[in-house]
């Protein structure tokens, strides 16, 4: 599966502690139309490039891939 264009919520729902990004904002390195500058770079945190598109975590929709990792975010965040 590929990213969704115009989505972005794998780089606004979760934090990302090696950027010192918190949850639900958007990082620094997205741009205005949701994508990443740092893809492909040396420079892109590994739990980023881990990261890979799924049917389970995408959904149908950018808003359906907010709302699962924003909960899995949550639900992370406890432990």
């Amino acid at each position: 599966m590929n990213c969704r264009p115009g989505c972005g919520a794998c780089c606004i729902a979760p934090s990302i502690s090696t950027l010192g990004k918190p949850a639900g904002e958007p990082c620094v390195h997205l741009t205005p139309d949701y994508r990443c500058t740092l893809f492909g770079s040396s420079r892109r945190p590994s739990c980023c490039a881990g990261l890979q598109p799924s049917a389970e975590m995408c959904g149908d929709s950018r808003e359906y891939a907010l709302a699962w990792l924003s909960h899995l975010e949550a639900a992370t965040a406890a432990c």
